[in-house]
């Protein structure tokens, strides 16, 4: 089975997608797939190409990713707004052959077909390529690779997110995040197509046209990076406007305690947080519904597994920090043209994900941080997201990002970044966590700014602090 084929199980007159005020029945989605296919086929396209699409959230991203499965070639999404060089890099990197687009002058080294060129004529074909898509990394510690994904590691994690969540034909889905992303097409794409669920499709993200969706379509299901979580908070939305959403997600980034408790009482809702990573399909674990643990990302999603292992890749005790590792149908294949970090990813049979966790007796996974942004002051371990949660809890603090900088005598020091209301001053924010934490945890440099570097899904860009 793939994507695909499961979209043929769904029933014809049930709306798939709903964006500006039209709608998309099963059956006309799956006839726009098979124009789409039909005019790439007619364009050279065959099975095993690589196909960029390069598109913000609309129908059309929808209809070219899975014609391009339909033809048996391998899709690379891209994020429109990535620069000449960046989507250079990834084009020559992934064998890219054509680019879709939408609209927009985009000057790029491979031909373009746009969505407007789609011809009239049905396609049968059926993707049985092994795989389905190079899904290029979101680069925040460097250069992205390729990482790819089978068909079946796909379709595993829409169906297990799917069965997870008990998502229903029923449900309508607010989807926001965008869909080039691996969060967004896996959680509010491929898992709510698997169940022949309703897509309420926006374009860019706004609290209050997100609430006035969900308040006039009777939204069931939310999912959103924890930026998305704090602007909506900001907002003051009124509560009566989320009263249909049954399920809320949190997933790209960690989500503070502070954000969190904050949305339980302004909207009544507790939030799933989750955790996954691109090598991943991307999901490994959310918080079940009505047994969430706060701060922890839940446990794992069906016939995923997970284990944490010391420095000599040995597995350790319940509740002891090490490196968080997995194996399920979900994990990647490797990553394209790159043996070496391929090797270096896996441990066994099992992938490693380079984030400090431990697990606890009754399987919850806590993310202490990543591996590699543990900062080292006087011999001892200083966790960022340890630090970034007491900053989030003042009432002042919007957002905060910490990091580890050398000093002048080559140790490292805690670094703060921080976006604050206009009251709070350095002074104040040190008095505070010298209450908090202990000293050598306290931040030595504070540093007021706007607003913190952040990539197309709101997870902060700490290399450019850096």
């Amino acid at each position: 089975m793939n994507l695909w084929t499961q979209l043929q199980l769904q029933r014809d007159e049930q709306i798939a997608i709903q964006f500006e005020h039209r709608t998309m029945t099963y059956r006309m989605l799956r006839h726009r797939i098979r124009l789409t296919a039909e005019t790439l086929r007619l364009k050279g396209v065959k099975r095993g190409d690589h196909v960029a699409i390069a598109m913000e959230n609309s129908p059309g991203l929808i209809e070219a990713l899975y014609s391009i499965w339909t033809l048996g070639a391998v899709a690379v999404p891209l994020n429109p707004a990535y620069t000449e060089q960046e989507l250079a890099y990834i084009m020559k990197d992934g064998d890219v052959t054509l680019t879709i687009v939408e609209e927009g002058d985009f000057k790029l080294p491979v031909p373009i077909m746009r969505m407007t060129e789609v011809g009239t004529i049905p396609c049968e074909v059926e993707a049985t390529h092994s795989l389905a898509m190079i899904l290029y990394t979101s680069g925040t510690t460097g250069k992205p690779k390729g990482t790819m994904l089978s068909h079946a590691n796909l379709f595993s994690n829409a169906r297990d997110v799917a069965t997870f969540f008990t998502y229903e034909q029923r449900d309508r889905f607010v989807v926001t995040l965008p869909l080039f992303h691996v969060f967004a097409l896996t959680v509010v794409l491929n898992a709510p197509l698997f169940v022949g669920a309703t897509l309420l499709l926006i374009r860019q993200f706004s609290p209050s046209k997100v609430s006035e969706l969900i308040e006039r379509e009777r939204a069931t299901i939310f999912a959103g990076v924890p930026l998305m979580y704090n602007y909506i908070l900001q907002a003051c939305i009124p509560m009566k406007k989320w009263a249909t959403i049954r399920l809320a997600i949190s997933g790209g980034s960690p989500l503070p305690k502070a954000v969190h408790d904050q949305f339980m009482t302004d909207m009544g809702i507790a939030v799933s947080e989750g955790y996954g990573l691109s090598e991943a399909s991307p999901v490994v674990c959310f918080n079940p519904i009505g047994r969430e643990k706060v701060t922890t990302v839940g446990t794992t999603i069906p016939n995923v597994e997970a284990k944490i292992i010391d420095e000599g890749c040995n597995e350790v005790l319940k509740g002891h920090v090490g490196e968080l590792c997995i194996k399920g149908p979900n994990v990647m294949q490797g990553y394209y043209k790159n043996e070496v970090a391929t090797r270096e990813a896996f441990a066994g049979d099992y992938l490693r994900t380079g984030d400090l966790a431990k697990i606890d007796e009754e399987g919850y996974v806590t993310i202490i941080d990543r591996k590699k942004d543990v900062i080292l002051v006087g011999g001892y371990n200083v966790y960022p997201k340890e630090v970034e949660e007491v900053l989030y809890a003042h009432p002042s603090v919007i957002e905060a990002a910490v990091i580890g900088r050398k000093s002048e005598q080559l140790d490292e020091e805690v670094v703060a970044y921080v976006v604050a209301n206009k009251t709070l001053t350095v002074p104040l924010l040190n008095e505070y966590c010298a209450k908090q934490l202990v000293r050598y945890k306290c931040p030595r440099h504070i540093i007021f700014c706007d607003t913190i570097p952040k990539n197309s899904t709101g997870k902060m860009k700490k290399y450019e602090l850096k």
